[in-house]
């Protein structure tokens, strides 16, 4: 059953309105309402892609965080054939908010890593949500180390609110997990690429999105702090994150005028979850695409281009 955001009921009671002609046709008890059902389907698609081409920047950030927008394990079963999970940073223990594993992609053996923020309540609290503590990106660490080892590109889907800021978490190095996860990623030989699929927030994103290649799906959003921890921050008043989300330039759009990241990834009309097949094959094609134009070159050169490309944001504007 589909959910809708606030922003889309004029949408919602539209398609509402569909489904019910529908359900009269496949029930044979409609007579001569064929016109009506191709008006209103019309009417219904127009209406959704008027309003998601005009998405203000607090809209983007609820579909960012829509809940059946695809996730981790959705793209890693889309683009991935033996696919095999890591787990264990060596240290603590497992964190599952972070996964990672080899596979091959297109025929690519790679690394890939993210985030999995979970479908339903048991997997999202199995998940937290997506925020990772220190074990989580130590883990990402160690399969990056094993990815250069091996050469093989590394792929980062990211996809969480932020890194998971409890108590236990700080006792145990978080600042430093993030630190030194965001300097291997900085540090490898090999390509590496990551997307923004979903919320990009803060050092829990940056810590495994320093990448050669920095792709967004058109609805994600990238961001130093989330909208509400902004406004909190700024205004001590999380009821302004709207005003925070607009003042903040963390849509894809801005975010590529501004040299932040290298690609915009379109997603069907309505968003990534009204049609994951084609938004996860979409973003298998930029991923390819990004992985061709990298593949070729050496180590050293690979190094130096992304150091180039981070040195360089900022000094322009």
């Amino acid at each position: 059953m589909r959910s809708y955001l606030d922003f889309e009921k004029p949408v919602a009671e539209l398609e509402a309105k569909v489904q019910e002609l529908r359900s009269l046709v496949a029930n044979g008890d409609a007579v001569s309402i064929g016109d009506e059902l191709a008006r209103l389907e019309g009417k219904s698609e127009k209406a959704l892609a008027d309003l998601y081409a005009s998405l203000t920047p607090w809209q983007k950030t609820q579909v960012a965080r829509h809940p059946q927008r695809p996730h981790f394990i959705d793209y890693v079963k889309g683009l991935l054939t033996d696919f095999t999970p890591l787990s264990g940073d060596r240290q603590f223990g497992e964190d599952a908010a972070i996964i990672c594993g080899f596979g091959w992609f297109r025929g690519y053996s790679v690394c890939v890593i993210g985030q999995e923020k979970g479908t339903d309540t048991a997997a999202r609290i199995k998940h937290n949500f997506g925020m990772a503590r220190p074990e989580g990106y130590r883990k990402a660490v160690r399969v990056m180390q094993l990815a250069d080892r091996f050469n093989l590109p590394v792929i980062s889907l990211v996809d969480t609110p932020g890194a998971f800021p409890g108590v236990d978490a700080e006792e145990r190095g978080q600042a430093e997990a993030i630190a030194r996860a965001t300097d291997a990623s900085l540090s490898l030989g090999v390509p590496n690429i990551a997307a923004i699929v979903g919320e990009g927030g803060s050092g829990g994103a940056i810590a495994i999105a320093s990448c050669n290649r920095v792709l967004m799906l058109e609805h994600a959003i990238y961001t130093v702090a989330s909208p509400e921890a902004s406004a909190s921050i700024l205004w001590r008043d999380a009821a302004k994150a709207e005003d925070a989300a607009t003042t903040m330039k963390i849509t894809a759009q801005d975010l590529f005028k501004f040299g932040i990241i290298d690609a915009i990834v379109p997603e069907p009309v309505g968003g990534a979850h009204r049609n994951p097949g084609a938004a996860i094959a979409a973003l298998g094609n930029a991923i390819h695409r990004a992985l061709e134009s990298l593949v070729s070159l050496s180590h050293d050169e690979i190094r130096s281009a992304r150091a180039d490309k981070f040195l360089a944001i900022g000094r322009s504007l």
